[in-house]
């Protein structure tokens, strides 16, 4: 039997969306139904109408499998199918069923059918479910189909709304989350590294559309590895942020570091490096109404170190949020966050800089050490010099 032509896509809104007040509701789903049009506009993906019911969106293409697969990178989306548009006769529903099964089941596996509906019919979900089994078995006796309702190794799906019914067999994932716009944007500190990349994914998923900000590295030969890293790295996080800005803003003047290194022992470098990163990331947020920092910092070296240095960190911008989404996970976790993200073969893993490992425990940094040493520099006017070196990339 010919391969049968699915002509809509059911899109299943994320279950975050659907608890929300009936006003924020509203205006998550309007965000959420905006950023699906925006990423099939850039995949060129032709629609002729688009339909909202109660935790759905039904899509008319003739491309629904192809934006099936494209709608699983879209937060805000539980997941979605590309699906045959049917009326809610029964007999229109029996008929369909029976073709799109003939192209899709396989030779001798089981099946089941599945029926969900909403609205008054004459017939009810069981009632679908029978005779549409029956009309399979009767309408494809070559393929020697089986039903098994507890383990099928094959479904096919008929969702049944007032007067449309639209059937499928494949349900892609989607990513869920909150629809990205629907909360502030963030600076998000981009390294040459997976950790950073995934915090900022993970400040996506809830909503936030970053501003992706990378610092050259001092050593030349340095600075060019990590960039083309991180320009390889805002590739893929921009393939999630469709229908916003493409951007990544590189601090290119390494100067304001360098001083930092000279006049500061090195036990501290690296701790005073950061905090002037942080300032810089604040000055930029605030120019254009980001409302935090993202950084990729994480526990999973030494937890009561790491617990310092982040509020050395911190005190550098007080008041200022800074967000790490990593605090919690270790290793594994945030390696299986980075393939969700496509982050496989973007960033190779850095080797370990030995000479920094040999620097004193943290814990014995004091704020007043820190402080001793930015006292005899002109921070605002190294802030002032990184900001001034900002250039913008299209990604």
């Amino acid at each position: 039997m010919p391969q049968q032509a699915f002509d809509t896509v059911i899109v299943r809104f994320g279950g975050e969306i659907g608890i929300k007040a009936l006003w924020t509701r509203k205006q998550y789903e309007r965000r959420l139904t905006s950023n699906i049009k925006a990423a099939l506009k850039h995949h060129a993906i032709q629609c002729s109408a688009f339909v909202k019911k109660a935790g759905r969106l039904y899509i008319k293409t003739d491309r629904a499998a192809e934006a099936t697969e494209k709608l699983s990178q879209i937060f805000g989306v539980s997941s979605s199918s590309p699906a045959i548009e049917t009326s809610s006769q029964l007999d229109d529903i029996l008929t369909t069923s029976a073709e799109l099964a003939g192209s899709q089941f396989k030779l001798g596996k089981s099946f089941a059918v599945r029926c969900r509906r909403v609205g008054t019919h004459l017939y009810t979900s069981q009632d679908v479910c029978v005779k549409v089994g029956e009309r399979i078995n009767a309408s494809l006796p070559d393929l020697k189909l089986h039903v098994d309702l507890t383990r099928p190794e094959q479904t096919l799906q008929v969702e049944v709304r007032e007067e449309k019914a639209y059937l499928f067999t494949n349900t892609v994932k989607g990513v869920g989350g909150l629809p990205l716009g629907t909360q502030p944007k963030l600076v998000c500190l981009l390294k040459g590294d997976v950790q950073s990349t995934v915090a900022c994914w993970m400040t996506m998923k809830r909503g936030c559309p970053p501003v992706l900000v990378h610092f050259g590295e001092p050593s030349l030969i340095q600075r060019r590895s990590n960039a083309e890293q991180a320009v390889a790295l805002a590739q893929k996080l921009m393939e999630w942020n469709i229908g916003f800005p493409r951007k990544l803003h590189v601090i290119e003047n390494s100067s304001p570091f360098q001083r930092l290194t000279q006049t500061s022992p090195s036990e501290l470098v690296s701790l005073v490096h950061k905090r002037l990163m942080f300032r810089i990331a604040q000055r930029i947020a605030e120019a254009i109404g980001a409302e935090g920092i993202v950084t990729g910092d994480s526990l999973e070296n030494d937890a009561k170190h790491a617990v310092h240095a982040i509020n050395l960190h911190d005190e550098a911008v007080r008041g200022f949020p800074i967000y790490r989404p990593l605090l919690g996970f270790d290793a594994a976790v945030i390696a299986e966050m980075a393939v969700m993200v496509g982050l496989k073969e973007a960033a190779p893993r850095r080797k370990k800089n030995r000479a920094k490992v040999k620097q004193v425990k943290v814990s014995q940094i004091k704020l007043e050490d820190v402080r001793r040493i930015e006292n005899k520099l002109n921070i605002e006017m190294l802030v002032g010099d990184a900001v001034k070196s900002l250039r913008v990339l299209k990604i």
